[in-house]
């Protein structure tokens, strides 16, 4: 394997590079990772933020745990080790959005502070914004509409975040996004005002 790997050649200075394509499409291509327990809100909060950034002329790709584990990691459980490596897979292709300047949203419970880690060293630290939803597992379990946390206090479901697995709370995220008494247009707008600056160039007057 280590041999195979010393005859893979990088051609990333060979291609176009990720300013051009940035002044082309008129925005950065960064990484938000939102991060929180199932039911947090992460996925709504999400694909609502897509649609405002899209009013806005941004150009945006949305990740969550679905379009995922269906496509690219649907050969993987929900272990530990599969778990981190889902989000090395995720990161993997965030990295390569936001080479073409595309805007990722990433919404994933990512549980684990290494593997968070692991995220923002692929795709690198200016690019990448950790955003923590933060809702209480109590609340998550009034929101569980899939029936998910009633399975894993049954045991009908095994390693499940905030009940058999632990949830590691990010210490110093970009933003934390507090939903509890706050309304989803109100979680939406905070996060839309936070990512813009993120977004636009230097030179963007808009």
């Amino acid at each position: 394997m280590k041999a195979e790997k010393n005859n893979i050649f990088s051609s990333f200075d060979e291609i176009v590079q990720k300013t051009e394509k940035e002044k082309i499409l008129n925005q950065k291509g960064v990484t938000f990772w939102l991060t929180g327990l199932s039911g947090s809100g992460k996925t709504t909060i999400g694909a609502l933020l897509e649609k405002k950034l899209i009013k806005n002329n941004i150009i945006t790709a949305l990740l969550d745990g679905d379009n995922i584990r269906v496509g690219i990691s649907n050969n993987l459980s929900f272990s530990d080790s599969d778990r981190n490596e889902n989000i090395r897979r995720i990161s993997e292709v965030s990295k390569l959005f936001n080479f073409c300047g595309i805007v990722s949203i990433n919404c994933f419970v990512s549980p684990f502070k290494a593997s968070r880690k692991q995220a923002k060293e692929i795709i690198g630290e200016n690019s990448f914004f950790e955003i923590f939803i933060d809702t209480p597992l109590s609340e998550c379990e009034k929101r569980d509409v899939k029936g998910l946390y009633k399975k894993a206090r049954t045991g009908e479901i095994k390693n499940f975040t905030g009940i058999t697995s632990p949830f590691e709370a990010p210490e110093n995220p970009a933003i934390r996004i507090s939903t509890l008494n706050k309304s989803i247009e109100e979680n939406v707008e905070e996060l839309f005002n936070f990512v813009m600056p993120k977004i636009k160039l230097a030179n963007d007057r808009l």
